[in-house]
């Protein structure tokens, strides 16, 4: 018995999936969910097949960007079924950023029901190799129409899926990264701790020019002192200084509060490292580099994981982390996450959401 009525497509597109060059966010499933609030209320919700949407020029999203956005994924387990990683963390983040746009915050419990009901449906898009997994994709836009500053009054909830693999196409090498002096992401008191479509699009010019410069992806300062640590456009970052793990802290709204992030500091506290949530400055790095004491740099998120870093470039001085190897705390992270995801490691968080399937019974 479905939870939500269900109009399933008369077109699948399954065939056309390369499975063995999936990339990231190329391909989309068969089906989605949506939700709609209009007259103060979310309606019940309804699961129909992914496709266009007929929008109007005035859609308000469109001119002010009031919209917000989840990642997440979902494991094949090597019990049977399939296992979504973590889904209440990103609920409560969805609706933290959905205060903050002063959109209706979306009931927790439903929107899990919602994304488990996809899995059942599209169960066949669902990856079978070891780094691919279906990856979720929650937003929440205004849709109203009207042109002026203002909040909607009506919006739209929609779960895409997308069967995927590794955000970087070489994996688990070391990436190079770029530490922008010129450009600012975020300030206090500003959107940077929200996932909203804003937050990203200030990053893009940082980043294209990055990539055009052979780096991966940017690692953003404060905006004020331009010294101060924030993330990296695609996850937040982590240094291992002298055995210490060090990540910037959540308390100046500048930086995604990421659900991978909170896992690596709950292992690593478990594993009785020492973590510490503070400020870092770039050359607070810079000088453990060359005192021999930064071991491992790495970045957290949910499309990579674990993504070690390998260099590190700030105003055209560059310094290599581990001779460019994955460094043994990255690697061990990405076991035992990786592990609970797909079941092969026990899951004493209750992290997992398990999904049995129909076609596995």
């Amino acid at each position: 018995m479905n939870l939500f009525p269900v109009t399933k497509t008369t077109n699948t597109r399954i065939n056309n999936v390369n499975w063995d060059n999936l990339g990231f966010g190329v391909y989309f499933s068969d089906h989605m969910f949506m939700s709609d609030y209009v007259d103060g209320k979310w309606d019940d919700g309804a699961i129909v097949p992914y496709g266009a949407m007929q929008i109007e020029p005035a859609l308000c999203t469109l001119h002010y960007g009031q919209t917000i956005f989840e990642g997440l994924k979902a494991f094949r387990s090597v019990r049977g079924g399939v296992n979504i990683f973590r889904p209440h963390k990103n609920a409560a983040r969805l609706n933290y950023s959905a205060d903050r746009l002063c959109i209706p915050r979306y009931d927790t419990a439903t929107l899990i029901d919602a994304m488990k009901e996809l899995v059942k449906i599209d169960s066949k898009w669902v990856p079978s190799k070891r780094t691919q997994s279906l990856y979720f994709r929650p937003f929440v836009f205004g849709s109203g129409n009207f042109l002026g500053v203002q909040v909607s009054s009506s919006y739209r909830l929609i779960i895409m899926t997308s069967p995927v693999a590794s955000y970087y196409p070489d994996g688990m090498a070391p990436v190079k990264i770029l530490v922008s002096s010129e450009y600012a992401r975020a300030v206090r008191g500003g959107l940077g701790a929200a996932k909203t479509a804003a937050n990203y699009a200030s990053s893009l010019l940082g980043g294209k020019k990055a990539k055009e410069m052979g780096f991966a992806q940017v690692l953003w300062l404060d905006a004020v002192s331009r010294a101060f640590i924030d993330e990296v456009g695609a996850m937040n970052i982590v240094f291992v200084i002298d055995g210490e793990l060090i990540t910037p802290p959540l308390d100046n709204g500048t930086i995604l509060n990421g659900v991978t992030r909170d896992t690596v500091i709950t292992l690593a506290k478990d594993w009785g490292m020492k973590v510490s949530e503070r400020l870092i400055t770039v050359e607070e790095v810079f000088e453990a580099h060359n005192d021999g004491k930064l071991n491992e740099v790495f970045g957290t998120g949910t499309a990579a994981v674990i993504s070690p870093v390998g260099l590190l470039s700030y105003r055209g001085n560059n310094i290599t982390i581990n001779d460019n190897q994955i460094g043994p705390i990255a690697q061990r992270l990405y076991d035992t996450i990786t592990g609970i995801q797909h079941s092969e490691i026990e899951d004493i968080y209750g992290w997992n959401v398990h999904v049995d399937l129909f076609e596995e019974s």
